[in-house]
């Protein structure tokens, strides 16, 4: 029998750590691809995990379309820079999607740079999510492909 090695406390661990090591970072939540929360750091409470879940799914909605229109290959981050902090919001290689919220005042490179690594490193804590066929070959499957 095959044991999974993705904990629950994996992740939480991880995610607290991000949010301890970079100044000004507030929280830190991992959602799956249809936005359900998968992990979350310290002081996120369900309203919140809850709120996230709408806002990131949207935001996401938004890129991916930016992407299509825009011929710009795959979604890989959104920035969304408010008065008093900042929302990161990448998407993993594994469909997973990471948000991590700063404040105004934290070094916005830093955190980049953090998102990009954890990102990288993210099939340590995650599993994997497997794209629709017809996302995976590019096209549809049409009445003629069924009648084989």
């Amino acid at each position: 029998m095959t044991h999974s090695v993705v904990t629950a406390d994996g992740l939480t661990e991880a995610l607290n750590d991000l949010v301890d090591r970079v100044h000004g970072a507030e929280f830190a939540v991992v959602l799956s691809p249809d936005g359900l929360l998968l992990g979350a750091s310290h002081d996120v409470h369900d309203e919140l995990a809850a709120q996230l879940s709408s806002l990131v799914a949207g935001l996401e909605a938004l890129g991916s379309a930016a992407t299509r229109v825009c011929v710009g290959g795959t979604l890989r981050q959104i920035v969304v820079q408010m008065a008093r902090a900042f929302l990161f919001i990448a998407t993993t290689r594994n469909g997973a999607i990471l948000t991590v919220r700063i404040g105004a005042d934290a070094e916005v490179g830093d955190m980049a740079y953090e998102v990009a690594l954890f990102v990288g490193q993210a099939e340590q804590h995650l599993p994997v999510y497997l794209a629709p066929a017809s996302t995976v070959t590019g096209r549809e499957i049409g009445a003629a492909d069924r009648s084989a």
